[in-house]
């Protein structure tokens, strides 16, 4: 059976529920609805795991915070077995516009608190990660208030819309490889109908 780990970044509690940084959660929690599963407390994460086409996917939120992604990302990449290639990190991203998502196979965390952990714990930048585009639409040194920020009104039908995608993108990852999956989704403009 093929074996999955997803991370999905972003930091525990209600305060922080739905926010822009908070966007990995809420994407590896849809595929989890979707697919009829449900998150338990377990060691340095919300965990959950599905079945799915043949495929067991280990779908982890870590509740290390942000910047202690790392710990929970190698424990359960040790814990599963699961090849660093067959690993997917969802991530909120500033340089990326709101209506974009980027799926690449390796890349530098470009300033993320969360990718910068991981990356430092296993030594390399070289996994695969889904970067959800959140823009960068807030005044000059507001950034931390607008990572942390919920999404405005009329930003949320297209994040939800979004969510959506990164589901089924994950869904293509795991069966029609990362090559396929950029050449259908990287350069895609995501907005609702």
């Amino acid at each position: 059976m093929n074996k999955f780990l997803l991370v999905g970044l972003g930091n525990p509690g209600n305060e922080y529920a739905h926010t822009r940084h908070n966007i990995g959660f809420d994407v590896l929690n849809a595929f989890v609805q979707k697919h009829g599963g449900s998150f338990a407390v377990d060691r340095l994460a919300y965990v959950a795991s599905i079945s799915w086409k043949g495929k067991q996917f280990t779908c982890v939120c870590p509740t290390t915070y942000m910047n202690l992604s790392g710990r929970a990302f190698k424990y359960w990449l040790e814990k599963t077995k699961v090849p660093l290639e067959q690993t997917l990190t969802v991530v909120d991203d500033l340089s990326i516009p709101l209506d974009k998502i980027r799926l690449r196979p390796a890349g530098t965390h470009g300033g993320h608190n969360g990718l910068k952990d991981i990356q430092a714990i296993l030594g390399t930048d070289v996994y695969p990660k889904l970067r959800f585009g959140i823009g960068n639409h807030f005044p000059k040194g507001l950034q931390a208030d607008f990572v942390l920020g919920k999404w405005k009104p009329d930003e949320l039908p297209t994040v939800r819309y979004k969510v959506e995608k990164s589901v089924e993108i994950i869904e293509s990852f795991a069966t029609a490889g990362i090559n396929d999956t950029m050449t259908r989704y990287n350069q895609l403009s995501f907005k609702p109908e």
